[in-house]
């Protein structure tokens, strides 16, 4: 016959309870599961990348820092800016749609781009509802808007209120978090 103290039963609660928030609080996948397009930055050890799948994402930082590319996880994921006029995006004109680098969440088209001079990529709209969300950002005793991505939570940048008509907003965002995908491409049309 088995007998249980006390101290036992509550340790062996208190261990069932945090392994089912835990699993609770990450989304584990498929590790080998195919995605619809393979990241254009080349990563292809990131099972959360999807340009199709719109679940939200709840993945640990440590996962993140082992999937993503140092500088990349540096602006995503602790809120860094690559320097201006260094990205690969900043002045790109070409046609095309704006995912987000770590998850693959559709974000901006290149209809709604356009030149700020600023040195970073600058939009007008996102490309849909759910595509980013918004916090306030009180770093460097500044009030600004932060822009981060509607699935994985990313850091992408910030909202401006000085763009263009018609939505006079710029969301002026770090091009190691985007990744582009020309209207050529099959995942485009």
């Amino acid at each position: 016959m088995l007998i249980l103290n006390r101290s036992t039963l509550l340790s062996g609660l208190l261990l069932a309870f945090l392994v089912s928030i835990t699993a609770a609080c990450v989304q584990f996948q498929n590790p080998k599961k195919k995605t619809a397009i393979n990241s254009i930055t080349n990563q292809p050890m990131n099972p959360y990348y999807s340009n199709t799948d719109t679940t939200k994402l709840f993945v640990l930082d440590e996962e993140w820092k082992r999937v993503l590319p140092q500088t990349m996880y540096e602006v995503s994921r602790l809120g860094q800016t690559e320097r201006p006029f260094t990205g690969k995006y900043w002045d790109s004109d070409e046609k095309g749609t704006y995912y987000c680098a770590p998850c693959g969440n559709l974000l901006f088209r290149s209809t709604g781009k356009f030149a700020s001079s600023c040195g970073w990529p600058s939009f007008f709209e996102q490309a849909g509802d759910s595509s980013v969300r918004y916090k306030k950002d009180h770093s460097y005793n500044m009030e600004r808007i932060e822009v981060i991505c509607g699935r994985c939570n990313g850091h992408l940048g910030h909202l401006f209120d000085d763009g263009p008509a018609p939505s006079h907003k710029r969301f002026c965002m770090n091009s190691v978090v985007l990744d582009f995908v020309p209207d050529k491409s099959p995942i485009t049309k």
